[in-house]
């Protein structure tokens, strides 16, 4: 991430992100690939323009599977290049694990995201959040849903990058499968 882009106010870098991810997909990428774009073109994502291929695959839940909903998966994407582990094999195996697990820890930080997407709209499943468009895909009301699941997951990105520069990863968990509190 550009140090120019952090110094940029929060709620407008959202706005931008929010705006430039509805372009996005307006204009025919996916719901991965345009939440994907917006971080990269606003300057919170410092990779090559050809890493949005990595968001490709998640569109429709990961190849219109309905798995996670794919505005989410690249929304946690942006958040993991700003603040995952470059080197996530490196030190003691200790370090390693608390680097994860521990408080502060990343898990406590990521397992945030999922749970305030499911809190705003109901399920993080693609197939749950477009389950009234079963056999209508191109739907003109399904297309409209899923636009403001792509900006409202660009907007978390934005909210979820700021918040760990500013605040750390020490956040209660959720709901988790490991049991952590």
């Amino acid at each position: 991430m550009s140090e120019s882009a952090l110094a940029v106010p929060k709620e407008e870098m959202k706005e931008k992100v929010m705006a430039l991810a509805k372009e996005n997909f307006k204009k025919g990428p996916n719901c991965a690939e345009s939440v994907f774009m917006a971080l990269k073109e606003a300057g919170l994502i410092d990779f090559p323009p050809e890493t949005v291929a990595l968001a490709t695959g998640f569109g429709g839940g990961i190849g219109l599977s309905g798995g996670v909903c794919g505005a989410l998966v690249a929304a946690v994407m942006g958040v993991g290049a700003v603040h995952g582990r470059q080197q996530p094999t490196q030190g003691e195996m200790k370090d390693i694990i608390d680097k994860l697990y521990g408080n502060p820890g990343l898990y406590r930080f990521f397992n945030q995201i999922p749970h305030e997407f499911e809190e705003k709209f109901g399920s993080t499943q693609c197939c749950e959040l477009n389950k009234d468009y079963p056999n209508d895909w191109y739907n003109k009301d399904r297309l409209r849903a899923c636009m403001k699941y792509v900006t409202e997951a660009a907007g978390m990105a934005v909210d979820y990058i700021y918040q760990g520069k500013e605040e750390g990863y020490g956040q209660p968990f959720g709901k988790n499968m490991a049991g952590k509190v």
